[in-house]
């Protein structure tokens, strides 16, 4: 099995970026992955301490989020983001909280709460899970979802961190518990990712176009990929080996 792509989510979904290489560290998620998220002015969060995904602005609920993309500066900590609806944005997301909130208020449901406040969790991040986590996605598995639905889809819907090939389709669900070699790195896979709406939408236009979720239903569950932790610190690039240890 080979690494075949690498993400980061600077801000939790507001932008995806790609990688060539990256170092996991032990215990800790993708360095700079959801370090920051937004909240809405219902939220019951204050960005002390890590919150579940209901207390932010999220692609689930506004899926115009889905289209946007990122380009973060890890020097300056700027953050590039870019929209098909939205002029450019540069922005320092811990000083420019205004200019970050008033590009990305059009985009959100105005339906939902707004988006109200800019949250940073040190190494943390925001994942989508209770512990710092990595997320693996398997490309013969998407393919098998884009039978489904009958239907190219953009690998981007998922969201994921690290993309593999050379598995069977949902093998992946087979490796609970199982520790993988990925590069230096040795991660322990602890969860499915059970998927929600923020999968229906279109990554170019932010429009909802595909029922994801009605796809996966048919097979019984709604999840697509896995989640994992890091148990030894090491670097991981594209065209890796990844293998069960």
């Amino acid at each position: 099995m080979k690494v075949t792509a690498l993400w980061r989510h600077p801000i939790k979904s507001h932008g995806r970026e790609a990688l060539k290489r990256v170092t996991l560290t032990k215990g800790l998620a993708i360095p700079y992955d959801r370090l920051w998220a937004i909240a809405h002015d219902a939220a019951k969060a204050d960005g002390s301490e890590w919150a579940a995904c209901q207390n932010f602005s999220i692609g689930s609920k506004s899926p115009a989020l889905m289209a946007i993309t990122a380009e973060f500066d890890e020097v300056s900590e700027t953050i590039t983001l870019r929209h098909p609806a939205r002029p450019d944005l540069t922005v320092q997301p811990d000083t420019d909280h205004a200019k970050l909130l008033d590009w990305v208020l059009p985009l959100a449901d105005p339906n939902r709460p707004q988006p109200s406040q800019v949250f940073r969790l040190n190494q943390r991040g925001f994942t989508d899970t209770p512990y710092a986590s990595v997320s693996l996605n398997n490309h013969a598995s998407h393919t098998a979802v884009e039978g489904l639905t009958q239907s190219p889809l953009q690998t981007e819907r998922w969201r994921g961190n690290i993309w593999f090939q050379g598995a069977a389709a949902w093998e992946e669900f087979e490796w609970m518990g199982r520790e993988l070699r990925l590069g230096t790195a040795i991660l322990k896979v602890e969860d499915r990712i059970q998927r929600c709406k923020a999968t229906t939408a279109n990554t170019d236009t932010g429009e909802r176009d595909i029922d994801t979720l009605k796809a996966l239903n048919t097979l019984g569950h709604q999840d697509f990929g896995i989640y994992a932790t890091v148990l030894q610190t090491g670097n991981v690039a594209i065209g890796d080996q990844l293998e069960l240890v």
